[in-house]
């Protein structure tokens, strides 16, 4: 195989579940990717949802540091628009510093909820000035490159790890790809976000042009051990698109998501629709024929494999199913 295949998991809930079964199939889940050669595990951050157990990926990480070896954990990504970047490179120093070479601080520009949840998160930060996204970024790239002691008015990100942590931008835009380039972060195209193939092509080539480093792609990706069993599981996978007047742009589930999202934040929707899917679905061998065909077309170095299936067994089963294919390995059920 000549690319890497991490994962992002959200811990979901499946009906009839508790946070807790959702996040003890987390853990197990990153245990086992290790053995079966996953490259990375993330953690999304998701808020105000009774579908998803993740809303600060910080906690888990350093959980799920302390039970797995080799296997890289990290964010995918913290919403660094809810927090102090002096905060979040102290979070991911701490984590560096306890497990040093293995993290992962994945950062992105979404909300990670709906408009309540993010008023009630950034409700009482004080806020002068209101920092742009790229602002709040190279503050934090700047508080991970403090690490030698000046005078005793010098603030830095303490502790100080051996090794920092690896960084990685979560964008789907020319912009996005042109920051992280500027700043020397690694980039993650989140096609589980946006399928448009054509924008996936512009993006990698201004990536190629800006930046030395590998080219990572997220996916949705479902595999069951026959076709139609995958097909009946990416029916009820959806990517909606809203544009609102006061100019945001988000992706959410569903259609509904989508008006409540307009709703709360007060804004009429300008546009709102489906967008094209990113997820590729099939038995092992189908889905590992359609990363070969994005690998070689695209020259992908890594693939984030999200695999959108609230049901544990079945995500679980994907998974497992899709290492075995890819690593060429015999992976236990």
């Amino acid at each position: 195989m000549s690319y890497r295949i991490s994962i992002l998991d959200k811990s979901p809930l499946a009906d009839g579940e508790t946070a807790a079964q959702a996040l003890k199939r987390t853990l197990s889940l990153a245990q086992q990717a290790e053995s079966w050669g996953y490259h990375r595990f993330w953690i999304a951050e998701h808020h105000n949802s009774d579908q998803l157990a993740s809303p600060s990926p910080e906690v888990a990480i350093g959980w799920l540091l302390g039970q797995t070896r080799r296997i890289r954990i990290g964010s995918g990504g913290v919403m660094l628009q809810h927090y102090s970047p002096y905060k979040v490179a102290e979070n991911f120093n701490l984590l560096a510093a306890l497990a040093p070479g293995r993290v992962d601080l994945g950062v992105g520009k979404a909300p990670g909820g709906l408009p309540l949840s993010t008023r009630a998160l950034q409700q009482g930060v004080a806020q002068p000035e209101r920092l742009t996204f790229a602002d709040r970024l190279a503050q934090l790239d700047n508080w991970l490159s403090l690490t030698e002691a000046g005078s005793s008015d010098t603030v830095r990100a303490t502790p100080i790890p051996p090794q920092r942590a690896d960084g990685f931008l979560l964008g789907a835009s020319l912009e996005s790809a042109d920051l992280a380039a500027q700043l020397d972060w690694n980039f993650v195209f989140a096609a589980h976000l946006n399928g448009d193939s054509r924008l996936l092509g512009e993006v990698i080539s201004r990536w190629r042009e800006r930046s030395r480093r590998d080219v990572m792609v997220a996916v949705q990706a479902i595999v069951a051990p026959d076709a139609a069993r995958a097909a009946a599981l990416a029916e009820k996978v959806e990517v909606w698109g809203v544009v609102l007047a006061n100019g945001q742009r988000v992706t959410v589930g569903s259609e509904a998501q989508a008006h409540e999202f307009a709703r709360q934040a007060g804004s009429p929707a300008v546009e709102i629709a489906r967008r094209t899917s990113s997820l590729l679905y099939g038995t092992a061998l189908q889905v590992r024929a359609q990363l070969d065909t994005l690998h070689q077309y695209y020259g992908v170095d890594e693939f984030i494999i999200d695999t959108p299936v609230a049901d544990g067994a079945a995500r679980l089963t994907s998974l497992r199913l899709l290492a075995q294919a890819l690593n060429r390995v015999e992976v236990p059920s």
